[in-house]
Parts: structure tokens; sequence; C-alpha cells
């Protein structure tokens, strides 16, 4: 069977994050043939239309990254209802400039993690709606929304007993409409 390599987008830059956590959390789920790659996105400078001519190095290696991988993964906080904006910066230089975008094709899962009782509910559909106007195919269903809680991880970063059923049961589902969408 042929490697898969997603391309992993956290949207918080707090050293702690509970998303860039659960992001190795569900690497360790996957199987051998999957390979996570957690894409940078602490550099890029702040989206400006006068640079499409001449993006930053920063820039170029995002949109090398993404088109390079069979899928995408966004694993996202909320922030006042909505996406982080360092996430959109993201998604608005990957996608620029018009007719340029990295995206279209590119099967995705969304998910998150927050302390709140929704988890990211609200974050996740403000993505999603992005995501289908970029035209990339993104899970519906099942839809993951993690409250952070006492032994959601484990010491060695794994996911907590509690929830592994259902996030090995969200990634096994994910990573099938990767393979239903990069089927030769």
């Amino acid at each position: 069977m042929a490697q898969i390599k997603i391309a992993v987008v956290v949207g918080s830059l707090r050293k702690d994050s509970f998303n860039r956590k659960l992001a190795v959390a569900l690497a360790k789920l996957a199987p051998g043939d999957v390979t996570f790659e957690q894409l940078r996105i602490d550099d890029l400078p702040l989206y400006n239309q006068d640079d499409d001519g001449n993006p930053a190095a920063s820039v170029t290696r995002l949109k090398s990254e993404i088109q390079s991988a069979q899928g995408l993964l966004f694993i996202t906080p909320e922030y006042n209802r909505s996406i982080p904006g360092v996430l959109k910066n993201a998604i608005d230089h990957a996608s620029r400039p018009y007719g340029k975008s990295a995206f279209p094709g590119k099967p995705a899962g969304v998910i998150g993690v927050s302390v709140g009782a929704i988890g990211t509910a609200l974050a996740q559909q403000h993505l999603r709606n992005v995501l289908a106007y970029l035209d990339v195919p993104t899970l519906g269903q099942p839809e993951a929304f993690v409250q952070a809680k006492d032994g959601l991880f484990n010491a060695d970063g794994s996911v907590g007993e509690a929830s592994r059923a259902f996030l090995q049961g969200w990634l096994d589902k994910y990573l099938a409409w990767v393979r239903l969408h990069t089927a030769g």
C-alpha cells in the first residue's frame, strides 16, 4: 500500500496547546502507511495582496508542503467563536494569488479541542465554510468536538482510555475519506 502523507495545520501557536497535543496523539493512532507532518505557520507574514508576486520563503514552503500531501488535517482551537487569526492567515496565503491555490481537491478533516463544553464547534463550522469555498472536500461526519478534561491525554502524549475509541473511530473515517479522494 502506498504511503499517505497528511499535512497537519494546527491553529494554535501556544507552546502547550491542547490542539498541538491532539495532533501528536492522533498521529500515534494512525496506521503505519500514514505519516503526519505538522506544518509551520508561525513564521508567515500577515497576508498582503501586494506580496502575491513575490511571496516570502515561508509562504512558498507552506504551499509546497500542502501540494505534496495527499490529505489535510486542520486541528483548531476556537477564539471568540471562530477560527484563530493565525490559521486564517495561513489559509489566505496558501490560497493566493487567485487561481494558484494549493487547496483544490485536497481531502480534509477538521477537529479541535477546547476546555469549553461544546469544544470547537463554531470554529469548525466557520472553517468548513472557508474550506468549501476553496474546493476542499471536507469530511462531514462524524464531527468531533473534543473537550479538554483530565485523562484526555496520557503522560506519554497518547490519547487517554476514555477518548481512545471515539478518536480512533474519527481518525479511521477521516483516513478512509482521504483514501477515497486519492484513489487512482
